[in-house]
């Protein structure tokens, strides 16, 4: 059975096998805002928040990506908090420079559908990413998984930063 999301009531697919709590997280590569790649072994040994939204000129994206941006000064300088989106490095870049986002990570998945693949989080519909967010420990072990349902709803921020300050040992 294939996964699926709505966007407004709408289902939508999802394509790939999304991954298990416990389990190893499978490995990907996006790109930076300097077009540069960036894989999941690039951050080895840190507890990460990974915050996937379908795009940043969203107001539900934004507010996620401004959010766990405003969150990340409460965490230990170890956490590495990203956002992942299909859209482009240089959107990307404009959308920081515009919000102040200067805590996060942010990284495209446009040139390979890498990330989305791997979690089963892309959306061959729209080929956007499914709003997602995961924390994984030290190791790399999916310790949080919640897909939102409903892509035009919030995710629970709560259990997210609950499940990240616990794999970081706040």
């Amino acid at each position: 059975m294939q996964a699926s999301v709505t966007m407004k009531g709408r289902p939508l697919t999802l394509v790939g096998t999304q991954p298990e709590v416990g389990s190893q997280a499978p490995p990907f590569t996006c790109l930076d805002r300097d077009l540069l790649a960036v894989s999941l072994a690039n951050l080895a040994g840190r507890p990460k928040l990974i915050s996937s939204v379908p795009s940043l000129d969203t107001p539900v994206c934004e507010m996620q990506t401004r959010r766990f941006n405003q969150e990340a000064a409460a965490l230990p300088p170890q956490v590495q908090i990203m956002t992942i989106s299909m859209d482009l490095p240089f959107a990307q870049a404009r959308f920081c420079t515009t919000y102040g986002i200067e805590r996060l990570l942010v990284l495209s998945d446009h040139r390979d559908a890498s990330f989305g693949r791997a979690y089963g989080l892309l959306i061959p519909e729209l080929r956007l990413l499914a709003r997602a967010v995961l924390v994984l420990d030290a190791a790399d072990v999916i310790r949080h998984f919640q897909i939102v349902p409903e892509l035009t709803e919030h995710p629970d921020y709560d259990a997210a930063l609950e499940a990240v300050r616990s794999v970081a040992g706040v």
